[in-house]
């Protein structure tokens, strides 16, 4: 390339950084802010259980049973969601999912019986089971497979952000308006925290568009350059669309049935179950882990918690960012999956010591929050787009399934062999999740050839 046309390449590619940096400024702030909420109206009862429970007079099994009910809900209507969202829009598909979800939530605040508790939380789980895999989807539509990782991250850092404030935001509230005005304090956190979800998918539908094509905000140029830039993406990953797709498509079930028995999607989806499972028991058993390693107040624990997430959140980010500039997901991905199991390693060889048990804990979460959104940036890329509101939904709901088993599970490991045995259970996870990607991307059909486009599969999956 002469020095001319390189200076020409430049310019194109700062051109289109720009373009991709407006739209990540319009788009991701609301949909965190959105996630913040659905996270917080999720795990706002185990904040609150203990008041709750002593004006119920529920027991402990009920909140078990009660988050049994939302696994159940949210895996069972993931797909049909997404594809629901796929067919009317984003915007509608928000609106209707926030409405309900911030109404479900603060109905909360009523129940008298445990049978009612249920109903709330399996209809929430129902609700929200759309979201998570429906905003992924919608960023498909906006990003080519080449930018995915860090919009990716920046979204999903959002959960680590609302784990950061859930703890101070409850229990501030608790205090603050225990027997305010006719409600309980756990009352009222219900209600202020599902509230927000109503005003949020009203603000949704006004501020977001569903396509790059219906975006007044960009002008009729970098509308163009964004849809040129995601078909060649579709063509250099998927080869070029076959006429008539709609008329031969598939039923929802057909497409179902045949990403299940796709050998690289169900060892993708195996693999996010291994991953989330193991995630889903680190975060549940953190808390107590510090208080075991030394950390004493509440107030100490409170903060000492805070420090792998800050990390998560930065390691999400940075990582995401350096995987789209090298364009590489694999080795990103087992570096992490090899970075938790180092970090849970150095936990264990710390022999309850505090300082080095913490530095573990934080290299670990860093490792597991910043591989989530790799997997699910190589999963987009390995999806038609005509698969993709299934595939999405399928292989996240597989894996919600490991985050509802994970942390039954490790009670039962931290019962029989202590936390060394638990943590070490956690390493094997962790090194299993890597080693199946890896097999899941070898078996996966290579498309295009080594120039087929700066997003296709070989170089951005396998490079």
């Amino acid at each position: 390339m002469n020095q001319g046309a390189r200076i020409l390449h430049l310019r194109g590619a700062a051109g289109m950084a720009a373009i991709y940096r407006k739209i990540s400024w319009r788009l991701l702030p609301l949909l965190m802010l959105c996630y913040i909420v659905a996270y917080l109206d999720r795990v706002n009862v185990g904040y609150i259980k203990l008041q709750m429970g002593a004006s119920l007079d529920f027991s402990e099994q009920v909140y078990l049973s009660g988050a049994l009910a939302f696994f159940a809900g949210y895996c069972l209507c993931g797909v049909p969601a997404n594809l629901l969202l796929e067919k009317i829009g984003a915007r509608k598909m928000l609106l209707r999912l926030m409405l309900c979800w911030g109404a479900v939530a603060a109905a909360g605040a009523f129940v008298r019986e445990p049978v009612e508790f249920y109903v709330l939380r399996f209809l929430l789980g129902v609700l929200e089971a759309g979201f998570f895999p429906g905003v992924i989807l919608y960023l498909t539509w906006w990003y080519p497979s080449a930018r995915r990782a860090r919009a990716f991250a920046i979204f999903a850092s959002a959960a680590l952000m609302a784990g950061l404030v859930a703890g101070p935001l409850c229990g501030a509230s608790l205090e603050s308006l225990h027997d305010a005005g006719v409600f309980d304090g756990w009352q009222w956190v219900l209600i202020a925290q599902g509230l927000p979800a109503v005003l949020l998918g009203v603000i949704a539908w006004c501020y977001l568009d569903d396509k790059p094509d219906d975006a007044r905000w960009l002008s009729t140029f970098e509308q163009q350059m964004v849809a040129q830039d995601l078909e060649r993406d579709e063509e250099a990953l998927h080869g070029p669309a076959a006429g008539n797709e709609e008329e031969h498509a598939p039923s929802p079930l057909a497409t179902v049935w045949s990403l299940l028995r796709e050998p690289a999607i169900s060892l993708l989806a195996l693999s996010n179950l291994l991953l989330l499972g193991a995630s889903c028991a680190l975060v549940f058993w953190s808390p107590a882990l510090m208080q075991r390693w030394g950390a004493g107040s509440h107030m100490q624990l409170g903060l000492l918690t805070a420090i792998p997430n800050l990390a998560g959140i930065a390691g999400m980010i940075l990582i995401g960012y350096d995987s789209d500039r090298r364009r590489e997901r694999r080795g990103h991905f087992f570096a992490c999956m090899v970075l938790a199991a180092g970090g849970l390693g150095l936990a264990i060889a710390a022999d309850n010591g505090l300082a080095w048990s913490l530095a573990g804990l934080t290299l670990a979460t860093l490792g597991v929050a910043a591989a989530a959104p790799l997997l699910v940036t190589i999963l987009t890329g390995m999806l038609e787009r005509r698969r993709a509101a299934s595939g999405i939904a399928l292989v996240g709901s597989i894996g919600l399934l490991g985050g509802a088993c994970g942390p039954a599970l490790s009670e039962r490991l931290l019962h029989w062999s202590g936390s060394a045995g638990m943590l070490a259970a956690l390493i094997v996870l962790y090194l299993a999740a890597g080693a199946i990607l890896l097999w899941a991307l070898r078996l996966a059909p290579r498309r295009g050839g080594p120039d087929a486009g700066h997003g296709q599969t070989d170089k951005i999956a396998r490079s």
